[in-house]
């Protein structure tokens, strides 16, 4: 009677432990789709500031003046970016901030000194694709298009009016996000604008010139990233 009694047990038990094994797998794939769920209800928007410096080539000319050249103060400003994504890889940037030039002569117009002062707004878009198998480490890179927009434009010295026409400009980028956790990260961020503007100056005589201003600045950020 024991004996019977023992069969059966273990015949229960054998029964059992396929559900069991079922049961756990159950569990296990609830999980993953409970994560998966997690993330795809994540917010897909992002912000930044940043601390930018921007960093230009210092290039240009004057028409019909040889040996002519020109070059660009540098700054560090403020900044702010605001970024979408569509998937967990794919993503669009928006950076937004403002910053001034002096614009020095250079080489055979030297003497002249600074020339003139003028902001520049220069909004950039671009499409990134974003790494995720570096764990709290996540590189991207990304290409886009920059309209730089110039205002408040004044002659200085011996120049009466400088006008830097607004220009479209090709943007590369190449950056990454160390996230401290879901939310909170640290970001660094680099930037090369392609942004060679013409301008008209008006010297205090009547006399017109004019050129092309070859900026293409490097735009180096380090900040504070919040995905919602």
């Amino acid at each position: 009677m024991g004996f019977t009694k023992t069969i059966g047990c273990l015949g229960v038990v054998a029964m059992m432990a396929p559900a069991g094994q079922a049961l756990a797998a159950d569990l296990g794939a609830s999980q993953d789709e409970a994560v998966m769920a997690a993330v795809s209800q994540r917010s897909p928007w992002q912000v930044r500031v940043r601390a930018l410096g921007v960093i230009t080539e210092d290039n240009g000319n004057v028409d019909g003046i040889a040996g002519s050249d020109l070059s660009y103060s540098d700054t560090v400003i403020p900044e702010l970016d605001i970024t979408y994504y569509f998937t967990e890889n794919i993503a669009a940037e928006l950076i937004l901030g403002t910053t001034w030039a002096d614009v020095k002569a250079e080489g055979s117009i030297s003497g002249l000194g600074t020339v003139g002062e003028a902001w520049l707004l220069p909004p950039t878009l671009t499409l990134q694709y974003h790494f995720t198998n570096f764990g709290q480490f996540k590189p991207y890179v990304g290409a886009g298009v920059n309209y730089t927009i110039f205002y408040n434009q004044d002659g200085k010295n011996a120049m009466s009016d400088l006008d830097i026409e607004n220009t479209w400009g090709a943007a590369l980028q190449v950056g990454f996000d160390y996230m401290i956790d879901e939310s909170w990260g640290v970001n660094l961020d680099v930037k090369k604008l392609f942004l060679e503007p013409d301008y008209d100056i008006t010297m205090n005589d009547g006399t017109k010139l004019s050129g092309k201003a070859e900026l293409n600045p490097w735009l180096v950020g380090a900040g504070i990233t919040y995905r919602f």
